[in-house]
Order: C-alpha cells, then sequence, then structure tokens
C-alpha cells in the first residue's frame, strides 16, 4: 500500500512491519540469487543428461571435499564454468572471468576480481574421478538413445588413435616426452590417445592415453572392460592382431579388421570358399617373439588357429588411393553378413576420422592448454564431456526431425549452441520461454544438414602455404632473430 504520509514518502509500511532478516537468510537469498544468474544456466539444458553429485553423495564416496564453504566457485559452478570454458571459441580461462562479471554487472552485484587466480584454483581442486563418472554416464545415455540407429541390431565399436600436443612445461615433459628428433626446448610434450566411438551415436566410449612410445594395441587393451557381447569392433589394419581378436571373441565381440602383417590367403588354401572373394580361412597362432606384447605363459594359452572370414574388397572409384584391401572378421555367417555389407561397414569406420576431427578442430583439443599433468587429464576429460553433450543435442535434434544423427553438422551444432547460451542465462525469461528456445535450438540444428558428396576425392594436402618463418632449432633464449629484405630470419646465438 502507498505510504499517505508525505514528510516520510520513502517509507513503506507493509515493509516497516516486517520481522528484520537474519544474516542466514540474507545468505541463502545471495546464493539463490547468485545460482540463478550464474554458468549453471547449462543445467537447464544438460540437466537430464549431465547429474552431478551432491556434496553429501562426494563424502558418502569418500572423496575429500575441498568446497566446504558455499562461495561462487563451488563444484557445480566450477563444473559448468570449466564446461563453458571448453564449449567457448577463446577457451581461456580470463573467458570465463569476463562471463562472471558481465553476469555480476547485470545483477547489480559487486564486480568479481579480473584475476583469474581464483577459478584456477577451483579447477584445479575438481576430483577427476568425479569428471570421470560423469564421462561414463554421458555415454551410457548416449547408447540408450542411439539404439534405433545400429547396425543389425549390434553396437559397432569404432577404435583409432591420435595424438595431442601440450605446452612445453617441465612436468609435461617428464609425462609426455618430446620426439627424440627434436632438441631440447624446440618442441612439444606429445601424448599419445586410443579412443573407443559409437559408431551409431557418435558417442565416446572409452579413452586411454599414453606417450609417443605408446601403441595403440596395449591401450585398447586396457578399454577391453567397456565392450559388450554382442558388440563389433571395427578398427584398421593397425588393431590387427591374433591376440586381440582371439580374447575379445572370447568376450563375445566380434571384429572386423583390415589385414596387415600377413600374406592375404589364397582360394585353394582356404577351407571354403563362400564366394568369389569370400574365404573361410585359418590362421596359424603367431611365433613368440623378444618384442611380444604378452609373455610366453599367455602365448601358450592361446589356440593354435582361428577361424576367419577373409573378404577381398575391389574399389573402382575415380581418384581413390586405395585399390583394394582385405578385411579380416569373425562373422563367419556369410547369408547374415554379405561381403557387401561388410565393405559398406568397414567405409563407414571413417566416421572415427571425423569423430577426432571435431574433437581436435572444432573442440580445439588438438593443442592443450595446461601446464601440468593432472590439469591435462581434467581438460581432455572435459572435451570428451562436451563432445558427448554436443552428441546428445544432435541425437535428440535427429529423433525429433527424423532424420540419420550423422546427417548433422558437428560444428554447426556447436556454432547454435554457442550462441543460444547467452539466451539461456537470461533471467528475465520465464521456464516455458527457455524450453521454447531448446526446442528451436533442436530445430536449428537439425536443419544444419551436410552437404552429400559421394565418392569424393580428399587428399591429404594442404592449400594455403604456410609462412617463411624461420624453424627454432635451439632453445628461446639461445635464439636471435634479425630483419633481412623484410623478412625475420632466427640464428643461434
Amino acid at each position: 500500500m502507498p505510504n499517505p504520509n508525505y514528510f516520510l514518502p520513502g517509507f513503506h509500511l507493509q515493509s516497516l512491519r516486517r520481522t528484520p532478516r537474519s544474516a542466514q537468510q540474507k545468505m541463502a537469498e545471495k546464493l539463490a540469487e547468485l545460482r540463478r544468474h550464474s554458468l549453471t544456466q547449462l543445467s537447464e539444458l544438460f540437466g537430464h543428461f549431465i547429474v552431478l553429485p551432491s556434496p553429501s553423495q562426494r563424502q558418502q564416496n569418500h572423496r575429500v571435499n575441498t568446497f566446504v564453504r558455499r562461495r561462487m566457485f563451488s563444484v557445480e559452478n566450477t563444473f559448468w564454468a570449466f564446461f563453458s570454458q571448453i564449449l567457448d571459441s577463446d577457451g581461456s580461462c580470463a573467458a570465463v572471468v569476463r562471463k562472471l562479471q558481465a553476469h555480476a554487472a547485470t545483477t547489480n552485484t559487486p564486480t568479481p576480481s579480473s584475476s583469474n587466480s581464483a577459478y584456477c584454483q577451483a579447477r584445479a581442486k575438481l576430483d577427476e574421478q568425479l569428471l570421470i563418472d560423469v564421462l561414463e554416464r554421458t555415454a551410457q545415455q548416449l547408447q540408450a538413445k542411439g539404439e534405433r540407429y545400429r547396425w543389425q541390431e549390434r553396437r559397432v565399436v569404432v577404435v583409432d588413435g591420435t595424438g595431442l600436443s601440450m605446452p612445453d612445461t617441465a612436468e609435461n615433459q617428464l609425462e609426455w616426452p618430446q620426439s627424440a628428433r627434436q632438441k631440447p626446448g624446440c618442441g612439444f610434450p606429445s601424448a599419445r590417445l586410443c579412443a573407443c566411438f559409437c559408431l551409431a551415436s557418435g558417442g565416446l566410449l572409452s579413452y586411454r592415453l599414453g606417450n609417443k612410445k605408446s601403441h595403440e594395441l596395449p591401450l585398447l587393451q586396457q578399454q577391453w572392460s567397456s565392450f559388450e557381447s554382442g558388440d563389433v569392433l571395427l578398427a584398421d589394419k593397425g588393431f590387427c592382431s591374433f591376440y586381440d581378436i582371439h580374447h575379445l571373441q572370447q568376450r563375445g565381440v566380434d571384429s572386423v579388421v583390415t589385414l596387415a602383417r600377413r600374406t592375404p590367403v589364397k582360394a585353394n588354401q582356404a577351407i571354403k570358399v563362400l564366394d568369389q572373394n569370400d574365404l573361410l580361412v585359418h590362421w596359424p597362432r603367431p611365433v613368440p617373439s623378444i618384442n611380444a606384447r604378452y609373455s610366453k605363459a599367455e602365448a601358450a594359452e592361446l589356440p593354435e588357429q582361428l577361424t576367419l572370414r577373409q573378404v577381398k574388397v575391389n574399389i573402382d572409384v575415380p581418384g581413390f588411393r586405395t585399390q583394394s584391401y582385405y578385411l579380416v572378421t569373425t562373422l563367419l555367417d556369410s547369408k547374415r553378413y554379405s561381403a557387401e555389407d561388410l565393405a559398406a561397414l568397414y567405409r563407414q569406420r571413417w566416421q572415427v576420422e571425423l569423430f577426432f576431427r571435431d574433437l581436435k578442430a572444432t573442440l580445439d583439443m588438438d593443442v592443450l592448454r595446461c601446464r601440468a599433468p593432472a590439469m591435462v587429464r581434467k581438460e581432455i576429460l572435459m572435451h570428451f564431456i562436451v563432445y558427448n553433450a554436443v552428441r546428445a543435442l544432435m541425437l535428440r535434434s535427429a529423433q525429433k526431425a527424423q532424420v540419420p544423427p550423422h546427417d548433422i553438422s558437428f560444428k554447426a551444432s556447436v556454432q547454435a549452441f554457442r550462441h543460444w547460451l547467452p539466451l539461456l542465462a537470461n533471467q528475465h525469461y520465464s521456464i516455458a520461454k527457455i524450453r521454447a528456445l531448446i526446442n528451436t535450438l533442436y530445430h536449428v540444428i537439425a536443419d544444419a544438414l551436410l552437404c552429400k558428396r559421394p565418392n569424393r576425392s580428399e587428399p591429404r594436402c594442404v592449400k594455403r602455404r604456410p609462412k617463411t618463418f624461420a624453424l627454432m632449432t635451439k632453445p628461446r633464449h639461445e635464439m636471435i632473430v634479425y630483419p633481412h629484405r623484410g623478412r625475420h630470419r632466427a640464428k643461434a646465438a
């Protein structure tokens, strides 16, 4: 009610009758305001997909809870700030602090410091196991949502490896040493990553990280537990191994790989000729060697031979580098799995190269930013969580629009998501408005379809020429740069 007293017009009679608020009530209102206008607005979109454990659950799991007091960078706020940092095109810690300052300006709250020290300390305190659990749950949910897109009602797991680079620090060099061909101070630490993806949904299932001396087969062996009975392994010739094919078959996992390190079996040496280029063959057990990655006892437990199927695939597409190759598989039923079906399935193996391109080029995981090994592992985990979250958006959009998920552009989905985030964080929008924006986001993502370019030649070359800068052949403090006819040349001191 308005105040009829003309001498004291600034007083409000209803507020004068209220009981003064306690310090606890003021703190609760402040925390509610912080949650409402913080980066946790991402949970409006991924609340059903990414569920963080509560503080009581973290204490029950016997984890060290360093976030005792409720501050700006709690576990939830730090996680979503890290999430937005990976998703953002800038990707720096300073950009996260600028977002918090912008939120503070819109809510008339004190502007936080421009220093990113508090955020970096909060990121360092994030539990790595918490990120691992979140990644596993996202992978499980993607499997459930992508069952309708499976190959002959079976989950196909496509595997491949790639390399990562990171800042040149002593800790990173000790964990992931650089190439021996590069002089100290002139290179960067190099890590080796082997990852398993679901071919239907594109989601990342598991991964292992090693150094430049780590081969992909031992890294895959550490991920055998992520396979389920009935899965199909799809991989290139780097994973063609008697040992791995046998042990995966013992787990109920079939394999489709290209032949490597063995001479193709001829028709007169085959057990049975299923078709002109389709043979049923025996693989004898390999002779143990000194460089074998398994012991003599493990080699003795291997069977004397494996019964496999060898399919020769001829390529008649002009411009393709490969004219023919041999597939080796444990799918022996030629009526259910014809040679044409296997060839079409192996051609989809190229999707794993696109998955890595989405991670390394679109999400900027090619060159990592963190300077300590513990933070590098967290940064990789968060990249995978963001990747699976975007894949979940694409899968939901594909189901609503009734289109295949692989027809939707990953980069266009990330671009749309980046532009939708400020709208989702608007405090003036109601819940109904937020839901309408999310539904519109699904339609926008579903409209970003890839161009169909069948049999397009994709040579592995670069058209744009690099800059004519000299290479660093000495440590930084030993190099001298001087101008010469408009060009900067470097020489050792």
